[in-house]
């Protein structure tokens, strides 16, 4: 669905996009995450024909966004982090309004906006003027104009950004309904709805693709991809010294002094050192109140792939 190779984009000499080579697959849900200034908005520009590209390729569809770009744009479903609506307008004015933009058939018109309503759960507001509506519905009036023309690829750019948590959790099942029958590029902060959402993340950083992978893979590249936590009632150099001699123990952290000693332990990769940390404290004689193991988060990924 998306093929972009060697893509570059230059601002006065400065390089925002350099480089980029990725594809994404029809029917994917893929993340598209980096800090501030990475170049997410710049890349989801060029693919919904926003901007031209300085150097490279970009296709969707099979349709390159330069020389064919009326054709790409029939078939994206753009939604900005800022969506510009018409806050003078009712849902249904604007909704009918921009079908019409979107060269949907006459015929076809009264079909869609029913459609798009039902799934943005709109009904109840069609008649409302935009302007009045509260700051989850103006998302949702947003998402239903992308989807109006019925594209094929959904680039959505912090879909959620100001919306409550009971706001956030509808728009993500949304998503999730919605990668049935489209393909999402979903840019977003919220690392927590990526893991719940996405099949694959593409992280970017500087302007270059850091990781592609699903969170979970991407997961295991931090320390080993989780931890032990353990709270004992021990000396903690002592503890530390021989919580590190343990076999494939890489690391052990003190988080803690106090009555209860807390450390983390990480492991080589895909090893699980349980049996052997606990051997270790029953022939010590500690006190043990806590023996869990962590789960590497995607946020710990994102920061270590895109810290300096």
């Amino acid at each position: 669905m998306i093929d972009v190779q060697n893509l570059s984009k230059s601002y006065s000499g400065f390089r925002a996009v350099q480089n980029l080579n990725f594809k994404v697959d029809r029917g994917e849900i893929v993340g598209f995450l980096g800090p501030n200034g990475a170049g997410k908005s710049t890349t989801m520009k060029i693919l919904s024909g926003y901007l031209p590209p300085t150097d490279g390729q970009v296709k969707v569809a099979g349709f390159d966004v330069v020389s064919e770009s009326l054709e790409v744009r029939r078939r994206i479903g753009y939604m900005p982090e800022n969506v510009p609506l018409y806050n003078d307008m009712r849902v249904n004015e604007f909704l009918r309004f921009r079908a019409k933009l979107k060269q949907v058939p006459g015929s076809r018109i009264k079909e869609r906006l029913e459609a798009v309503k039902q799934l943005c759960a709109l009904q109840d507001v069609d008649r409302k003027i935009i302007g009045t509506l509260s700051k989850g519905y103006r998302q949702r009036v947003a998402l239903a104009d992308a989807l109006v023309h019925d594209p094929d690829l959904l680039i959505l750019d912090e879909p959620t950004i100001g919306l409550d948590p009971h706001q956030i959790r509808a728009v993500r099942e949304l998503i999730k309904d919605l990668g049935k029958k489209h393909t999402i590029l979903l840019s977003t902060h919220i690392l927590s709805e990526v893991e719940m959402t996405c099949n694959r993340v593409l992280i970017i950083n500087r302007g270059r693709i850091e990781a592609s992978d699903t969170p979970a893979n991407l997961t295991k590249l931090v320390r080993g991809g989780g931890s032990l936590r353990v709270e004992v009632k021990a000396d903690a150099k002592d503890a530390a010294a021989k919580l590190s001699a343990v076999a494939d123990v890489e690391d052990v952290e003190v988080l803690l002094e106090k009555d209860w000693l807390q450390l983390r332990v990480f492991a080589k990769p895909g090893i699980d050192v349980r049996d052997g940390v606990y051997a270790v404290i029953k022939r010590e004689g500690w006190d043990l109140r806590e023996l869990a193991r962590e789960r590497a988060t995607l946020e710990e990924a994102f920061v270590e792939l895109t810290q300096d």
